[in-house]
């Protein structure tokens, strides 16, 4: 079973975007080992995104394949995210990481240390909705690997 930790910068705080991500977090446990880890955003002050990035590297467990959330990253079809965690896990991978940054981003270097820079669209979406994409596109991909009839 693949082990999944989501690692966000910045507290979730909406009601909706709570409910939102427990009901997804709740489809995924049959599904994989999900752990989602908040944390704590650093005040806007030159250095900030740097000192994110230190916890984010520190709550990275050995070995994990490491996707970071950007807007310039690959954008990618459901189907296509479904095959990369199969090719993933195909390839030995049983830990992954998906890294969502701040409300100002991610630093620079944390994102080119990532095995794949991964993009919703290039479209401006609320920062906490981001959570919540990201767990249902991970629930959509493992629903199509599964053969559920989810996708349509």
């Amino acid at each position: 079973m693949l082990n999944i930790r989501l690692i966000c910068v910045g507290k979730l705080k909406e009601k909706f975007y709570l409910e939102a991500c427990k009901e997804y977090e709740k489809r995924l446990s049959t599904m994989c080992k999900m752990e989602i880890l908040q944390l704590e955003e650093e005040p806007d002050r030159p250095g900030a995104l740097a000192k994110e990035a230190e916890k984010i590297r520190a709550s990275i467990p050995a070995g994990s394949y490491v996707i970071a959330m950007c807007i310039e990253g690959r954008t990618m079809s459901s189907e296509d995210l479904a095959d990369k965690l199969q090719q993933l896990q195909n390839t030995g991978v049983s830990r992954l990481c998906i890294l969502i940054g701040s409300s100002r981003g991610m630093d620079e270097a944390l994102k080119k240390e990532a095995g794949l820079r991964l993009s919703m669209s290039p479209m401006t979406f609320p920062h906490h909705l981001a959570r919540v994409m990201v767990l249902e596109q991970v629930y959509r991909g493992l629903s199509i690997l599964s053969g559920s009839k989810y996708h349509k």
